[in-house]
Protein backbone atom coordinates (compact mmCIF):
# COMPACT_ATOMS: atom_id res chain seq x y z
CA UNK A 1 0.00 0.00 0.00
CA UNK A 2 1.19 3.57 -1.16
CA UNK A 3 0.15 6.44 0.53
CA UNK A 4 0.91 10.27 -0.40
CA UNK A 5 0.75 13.11 2.07
CA UNK A 6 1.34 16.31 0.88
CA UNK A 7 3.12 19.02 3.25
CA UNK A 8 3.55 22.40 3.75
CA UNK A 9 7.24 23.97 4.91
CA UNK A 10 8.82 26.32 3.09
CA UNK A 11 7.79 24.57 0.38
CA UNK A 12 5.06 21.98 -0.73
CA UNK A 13 6.05 18.47 -0.54
CA UNK A 14 5.11 15.21 -1.20
CA UNK A 15 5.86 12.30 1.80
CA UNK A 16 5.09 8.71 0.78
CA UNK A 17 4.21 6.12 3.17
CA UNK A 18 4.72 2.26 1.50
CA UNK A 19 3.10 0.06 4.10
CA UNK A 20 2.76 -4.01 3.90
CA UNK A 21 -0.85 -4.88 4.22
CA UNK A 22 -0.55 -7.73 5.98
CA UNK A 23 1.89 -6.19 9.13
CA UNK A 24 1.21 -2.51 8.59
CA UNK A 25 4.81 -2.39 9.26
CA UNK A 26 6.63 -0.04 6.12
CA UNK A 27 8.86 2.93 5.28
CA UNK A 28 8.75 6.23 5.89
CA UNK A 29 10.17 8.32 2.42
CA UNK A 30 11.01 12.04 2.46
CA UNK A 31 9.32 13.59 5.42
CA UNK A 32 9.60 17.00 4.50
CA UNK A 33 7.66 19.08 7.09
CA UNK A 34 5.12 18.93 9.92
CA UNK A 35 6.38 15.88 11.82
CA UNK A 36 3.12 16.06 13.93
CA UNK A 37 0.89 15.26 11.13
CA UNK A 38 2.93 12.62 9.93
CA UNK A 39 3.44 11.10 12.64
CA UNK A 40 -0.80 11.85 14.16
CA UNK A 41 -1.28 9.86 10.30
CA UNK A 42 1.29 6.80 11.33
CA UNK A 43 -0.68 6.63 14.34
CA UNK A 44 -4.20 6.77 13.50
CA UNK A 45 -3.44 4.21 11.10
CA UNK A 46 -1.71 1.53 13.53
CA UNK A 47 0.71 1.76 11.30
CA UNK A 48 4.77 0.66 12.29
CA UNK A 49 7.68 2.60 10.43
CA UNK A 50 10.76 0.68 10.44
CA UNK A 51 12.64 2.53 8.61
CA UNK A 52 13.33 6.38 7.30
CA UNK A 53 14.20 7.26 3.87
CA UNK A 54 15.60 9.76 2.25
CA UNK A 55 15.93 9.96 -1.84
CA UNK A 56 18.38 12.94 -1.40
CA UNK A 57 19.36 15.49 0.76
CA UNK A 58 17.77 19.03 0.36
CA UNK A 59 15.87 20.01 3.44
CA UNK A 60 12.39 19.93 2.24
CA UNK A 61 12.52 16.15 2.00
CA UNK A 62 13.76 16.28 5.40
CA UNK A 63 12.55 18.34 7.60
CA UNK A 64 10.48 16.13 9.90
CA UNK A 65 13.15 13.44 9.55
CA UNK A 66 14.69 13.72 13.00
CA UNK A 67 12.30 14.50 15.37
CA UNK A 68 10.10 11.71 13.99
CA UNK A 69 13.36 9.48 14.09
CA UNK A 70 13.37 10.12 17.90
CA UNK A 71 9.10 9.49 18.13
CA UNK A 72 8.90 6.22 15.62
CA UNK A 73 12.47 4.77 16.63
CA UNK A 74 13.04 4.60 12.93
CA UNK A 75 16.34 5.09 12.01
CA UNK A 76 17.38 7.08 9.19
CA UNK A 77 18.72 6.33 5.95
CA UNK A 78 20.41 8.24 2.54
CA UNK A 79 22.43 7.48 -0.40
CA UNK A 80 26.58 7.27 0.58
CA UNK A 81 27.11 10.52 -2.18
CA UNK A 82 24.30 12.99 -0.01
CA UNK A 83 25.41 11.98 3.24
CA UNK A 84 27.35 15.48 4.07
CA UNK A 85 24.41 17.30 2.81
CA UNK A 86 22.52 16.06 5.99
CA UNK A 87 24.92 18.32 8.47
CA UNK A 88 25.50 20.98 5.98
CA UNK A 89 23.10 24.37 5.36
CA UNK A 90 24.91 25.45 2.40
CA UNK A 91 24.37 21.79 0.66
CA UNK A 92 21.00 20.91 2.11
CA UNK A 93 19.60 24.76 1.15
CA UNK A 94 18.48 25.32 4.86
CA UNK A 95 21.18 27.94 5.44
CA UNK A 96 19.29 30.56 3.98
CA UNK A 97 15.81 29.69 5.20
CA UNK A 98 16.19 31.31 8.18
CA UNK A 99 15.37 28.17 10.42
CA UNK A 100 18.75 26.51 9.67
CA UNK A 101 18.30 22.49 9.48
CA UNK A 102 20.69 19.36 10.06
CA UNK A 103 20.43 15.85 10.62
CA UNK A 104 23.21 14.30 13.28
CA UNK A 105 21.59 10.63 13.03
CA UNK A 106 21.32 8.44 10.08
CA UNK A 107 22.82 5.35 8.33
CA UNK A 108 24.17 5.48 4.71
CA UNK A 109 22.23 2.95 2.04
CA UNK A 110 24.63 1.62 -1.45
CA UNK A 111 23.61 1.10 -4.87
CA UNK A 112 21.21 -1.91 -5.81
CA UNK A 113 20.59 -2.30 -1.94
CA UNK A 114 17.07 -4.43 -1.30
CA UNK A 115 16.06 -2.07 2.22
CA UNK A 116 13.79 -5.28 3.52
CA UNK A 117 10.52 -5.26 6.27
CA UNK A 118 11.92 -7.10 9.54
CA UNK A 119 9.45 -9.20 9.57
CA UNK A 120 8.45 -9.79 5.62
CA UNK A 121 11.43 -10.09 3.61
CA UNK A 122 9.48 -10.28 0.84
CA UNK A 123 8.51 -7.07 1.13
CA UNK A 124 11.15 -4.47 -0.18
CA UNK A 125 12.54 -1.61 -1.81
CA UNK A 126 15.43 -1.50 -4.20
CA UNK A 127 17.93 1.32 -4.23
CA UNK A 128 18.78 2.51 -7.96
CA UNK A 129 21.14 5.70 -7.67
CA UNK A 130 19.57 8.53 -10.31
CA UNK A 131 22.28 11.40 -9.39
CA UNK A 132 21.93 14.55 -11.16
CA UNK A 133 19.50 16.85 -9.05
CA UNK A 134 21.82 16.07 -6.42
CA UNK A 135 24.99 13.31 -6.35
CA UNK A 136 23.25 10.98 -4.34
CA UNK A 137 19.87 11.38 -5.46
CA UNK A 138 18.17 7.74 -5.37
CA UNK A 139 15.20 6.26 -6.48
CA UNK A 140 13.68 3.05 -4.16
CA UNK A 141 11.70 0.97 -6.50
CA UNK A 142 9.37 -1.45 -5.44
CA UNK A 143 8.77 -4.47 -8.22
CA UNK A 144 5.96 -6.29 -7.19
CA UNK A 145 3.84 -2.65 -6.83
CA UNK A 146 5.15 -1.31 -10.03
CA UNK A 147 6.12 2.04 -8.43
CA UNK A 148 9.47 4.20 -8.16
CA UNK A 149 9.76 6.53 -5.09
CA UNK A 150 11.60 9.34 -7.43
CA UNK A 151 12.57 12.61 -5.49
CA UNK A 152 13.36 15.47 -7.17
CA UNK A 153 15.06 13.20 -10.01
CA UNK A 154 12.19 13.70 -12.47
CA UNK A 155 8.78 15.73 -12.22
CA UNK A 156 5.04 15.17 -14.01
CA UNK A 157 6.19 17.85 -16.22
CA UNK A 158 10.02 16.90 -16.82
CA UNK A 159 13.82 16.37 -14.87
CA UNK A 160 14.15 17.72 -12.34
CA UNK A 161 16.21 20.98 -11.41
CA UNK A 162 19.92 20.86 -10.86
CA UNK A 163 20.63 24.98 -10.88
CA UNK A 164 21.98 23.73 -6.68
CA UNK A 165 25.04 22.46 -5.06
CA UNK A 166 25.90 19.84 -6.97
CA UNK A 167 23.60 19.45 -9.41
CA UNK A 168 24.73 17.92 -12.93
CA UNK A 169 22.48 18.58 -16.01
CA UNK A 170 24.00 15.88 -17.59
CA UNK A 171 24.39 13.28 -15.08
CA UNK A 172 20.26 14.04 -14.59
CA UNK A 173 19.55 13.30 -18.23
CA UNK A 174 22.03 9.80 -17.79
CA UNK A 175 19.86 8.72 -14.72
CA UNK A 176 16.54 9.35 -16.28
CA UNK A 177 17.43 7.90 -19.65
CA UNK A 178 19.26 4.79 -18.43
CA UNK A 179 17.98 3.80 -14.91
CA UNK A 180 13.98 5.47 -14.82
CA UNK A 181 13.19 5.14 -18.13
CA UNK A 182 14.05 1.80 -18.54
CA UNK A 183 11.72 0.60 -15.76
CA UNK A 184 8.28 -1.19 -17.00
CA UNK A 185 6.52 1.17 -18.55
CA UNK A 186 3.72 1.06 -16.10
CA UNK A 187 5.77 2.02 -13.17
CA UNK A 188 4.25 4.32 -11.24
CA UNK A 189 6.83 7.85 -10.67
CA UNK A 190 5.80 8.85 -7.02
CA UNK A 191 7.95 12.20 -7.16
CA UNK A 192 8.39 15.24 -4.28
CA UNK A 193 6.62 17.92 -6.25
CA UNK A 194 3.69 16.44 -8.68
CA UNK A 195 0.81 14.28 -9.49
CA UNK A 196 2.65 10.89 -10.28
CA UNK A 197 2.96 9.81 -14.35
CA UNK A 198 3.83 6.09 -15.58
CA UNK A 199 7.02 5.58 -17.11
CA UNK A 200 5.31 5.05 -20.32
CA UNK A 201 3.53 8.57 -20.10
CA UNK A 202 7.12 10.26 -19.64
CA UNK A 203 8.88 8.77 -21.98
CA UNK A 204 6.14 10.13 -24.43
CA UNK A 205 6.23 14.00 -22.82
CA UNK A 206 10.25 13.81 -23.04
CA UNK A 207 10.03 12.53 -26.65
CA UNK A 208 7.93 15.74 -27.88
CA UNK A 209 10.33 18.09 -25.86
Amino acid sequence: MIKELQVQGVYAENTYFFIDDHTKAGFLIDPGARAGLIYDTIVRNGWHIEKILLTHGHFDHFGAAELLREKLAAPIYIYTPDARYLTDTYLNLSGNTGDPITVPHFEEVYDGEIIRLKHNSGFYLKVIPTPGHTPGSVTYYTPEERAAFVGDTLYMHGPGLTNFPGGNRRELEQSIINRILTLPPDTLLLSGHSSPITVAEESRLLLQE
